[in-house]
């Protein structure tokens, strides 16, 4: 008997992906069928895709909420729609464009290049959207810079007792390890300090 399988992304831990799940469920997707990634959609190694994929047999259903939470890669959402209806030989819902329905596409030519268009538009779509992301962050961290706005941590202070333990260590009486200790930093912080980096 074939196997309804939901398949559910967000891209960071942040983020809550419960819109989907109410989706999957409601298609219905059993709760121990649906698999869910919190990672960036830029390609397919995710661990939980990956375990649905190794799931999926013939005649099975995949169903996800949109094209993008498969993944926003152009030329691999169309991979990946290739392996999971030609090779895998399952069919693909996606819920919330009706054309995407591989259920219906085997019964005629124009349903199977109409779907095919549209998968082509759709991903096209998400991997624009996902360069567009990424540029517009850039362009936020440019601004940013401009305005003088720090990134990362703050710079440690150097402590006071620092030239002294540095000096012990040039001189063989302390090892790097038992300096960074005294200094409360790691060692690998006071050897960069010790060599002026």
């Amino acid at each position: 008997m074939a196997n309804i399988y939901g398949y559910a992304r967000v891209s960071t831990r942040e983020q809550n992906e419960d819109r989907q799940l109410i989706a999957l469920r409601g298609f219905p997707v059993r709760e121990e069928n649906i698999y869910l990634d919190k990672l960036s959609g830029r390609d397919f190694e995710r661990p939980q895709y990956q375990r649905l994929l190794k799931r999926l047999r013939p005649g099975d259903l995949l169903v996800v909420s949109a094209i993008d939470r498969l993944g926003r890669n152009y030329e691999e959402i169309q991979n990946q729609w290739r392996l999971i209806t030609k090779e895998k030989r399952a069919d693909v819902v996606v819920l919330d464009m009706p054309l995407l329905d591989t259920r219906e596409k085997g019964k005629d030519l124009t349903g199977t290049f109409v779907a095919d268009l549209v998968l082509q538009i759709l991903s096209y779509v998400a991997q624009t959207e996902r360069e567009n992301i990424r540029k517009r962050q850039a362009e936020g961290i440019a601004a940013a810079r401009q305005r003088g706005v720090k990134f990362g941590r703050p710079r440690m202070r150097v402590p006071e007792e620092f030239a002294r333990l540095a000096a012990d260590w040039q001189g063989g009486r302390i090892g790097s390890r038992d300096a960074a200790r005294r200094l409360g930093i790691s060692q690998d912080t006071f050897l960069r300090w010790a060599h002026g980096r």
